[in-house]
């Protein structure tokens, strides 16, 4: 199978700090992956090399099977990025939505093409067309920038921190207009987004970014220090309620740990005799059906740390687990990794 993209020892430095580091990445045609991950963890950066706006310190691109050597505004064109506040130009909205169809020079049915991207991006062409920038609503703004990538017809569309800021109606429109487009001219979606809920409802993948490194598919249980020295060689960490995390292995230099989700039992109650270093009590606040596994990702608050775990269907259906649940989040001391 040919690639859209294939990402081979890719790095990104800025002066002498390394902000991106990935080793290998595919993305096959047609499909929508999600990338999270906290700030500061390389997103916006590996956004802006798939945009070819940015070139990467070290490593090969390859995109449809092609290596990528330079970068010229045919090869932009295929790809075009939606920033989290992408600001609109200080003329009408339908001169907004048309600006890049006219810079293109392709002006062929022009009305009809900005009355549809307006139509599937929730905006009403009789309603919005004739308003200036400055009469829009934060998420009718989002919107308006959406509907001018769509009218493109790229075939890579790129969206960084699409929701945030935004309403919730204005993120559904938006997560509609995406799955539309993606249906009917078969383009592939990469989105950066915080919001869990909105990401896993809508990509076929989701990747979890950290200090520059992807660490798996979805996101994973990052445990920040300090860290206390214990008995046996072991390491603990306090939660806020006084919870302790246990883990094994020497750190290095590394402060901070990782514990992957499948590496986690949940049970509704903490069973005695248990092998497992740590049974944490928290509360379920979140479940979400995952496209790509058709499993549950399960979000858990314990003392101040989010958890992730995940659970069958058949599992969920067993625990009668539902949001507001108090669980016990099992794990392995040799579970936690020092990345």
């Amino acid at each position: 199978m040919t690639h859209l993209y294939e990402l081979q020892g890719i790095t990104r430095e800025y002066g002498n700090k390394k902000v991106l580091d990935v080793p290998e990445l595919r993305i096959e045609k047609g499909r929508i992956i999600g990338i999270t991950g906290p700030n500061g963890s390389g997103k916006s950066t590996l956004m802006r090399i798939l945009a070819f706006l940015e070139k990467p310190s070290s490593g090969d691109i390859f995109f449809k099977g092609k290596r990528v050597r330079d970068i010229d505004e045919s090869l932009r064109r295929k790809a075009t990025l939606l920033l989290q506040e992408s600001r609109l130009l200080k003329r009408s909205v339908f001169d907004n939505v048309a600006y890049g169809l006219k810079a293109r020079g392709k002006t062929e049915g022009l009305s009809s093409r900005v009355i549809d991207s307006l139509s599937i991006v929730g905006l009403d062409p009789s309603k919005f067309a004739s308003r200036s920038w400055f009469e829009l609503s934060g998420g009718e703004s989002q919107r308006v920038a959406l509907a001018s990538r769509l009218i493109l017809d790229p075939e890579v569309l790129l969206l960084d921190e699409p929701t945030a800021s935004i309403d919730a109606g204005s993120a559904a429109i938006i997560k509609s207009a995406i799955l539309e487009t993606r249906e009917r001219l078969g383009t592939t979606v990469v989105t950066v987004s915080h919001d869990l809920d909105w990401a896993y409802g809508i990509s076929d993948e989701v990747i979890s970014m950290f200090s520059g490194r992807m660490h798996s598919l979805g996101p994973e249980n990052i445990i920040h220090g300090p860290w206390e020295r214990a008995e046996e060689g072991t390491l603990l960490k306090k939660l806020d309620d006084g919870q302790v995390i246990t883990a094994s292995g020497f750190p290095g230099s590394s402060k901070t740990a990782v514990i992957d989700p499948e590496d986690i039992i949940i049970s509704i109650d903490t069973p005695e005799n248990i092998s497992a270093r740590n049974a944490i009590e928290g509360t379920v606040t979140r479940m979400n059906l995952e496209n790509g596994s058709g499993r549950i990702l399960m979000t858990i608050a314990a003392g101040g740390q989010v958890f992730y775990a995940r659970i069958t269907t058949l599992s969920l259906q067993k625990l009668e687990i539902i949001p507001g649940s108090a669980v016990s989040i099992i794990f392995k001391a040799t579970a936690v990794k020092w990345i």
